[in-house]
């Protein structure tokens, strides 16, 4: 599948990214490898293969996710403690969306 250069300058400004003219030619050959190998994926044949719900493991005893368990939330105090800059109990960053 071909990625035109105007649709890689589509989503980069949907990302709000300025890409240079070789930037959008890079993006544009690695998303077209990227298409290239799903559509390998898409032509495997997998009506063997029975739906998974989780990849990790195949049965609740050999899990390897942690236990859940309930703990008290992080106060404000202690989440903004290692913040570089906050104000009013909220961390305060730099604008990032121009429009």
């Amino acid at each position: 599948m071909r990625i035109s250069e105007a649709e890689v300058r589509y989503v980069a400004d949907l990302a709000n990214l300025r890409l240079s003219d070789a930037e959008v030619r890079k993006f544009q050959a690695d998303l077209d490898e990227i298409l290239e190998h799903v559509a390998k994926l898409n032509e495997l044949d997998t009506s063997a293969v029975e739906p998974m719900a989780q990849v990790l493991y195949q049965d609740e005893e050999n899990a390897t996710l942690r236990p859940d368990r309930e703990r008290p939330p992080l106060g404000s105090q202690a989440a903004l403690a290692g913040a570089p800059l906050a104000a009013g109990g909220y961390f305060k960053v730099p604008l990032v969306i121009e429009r």
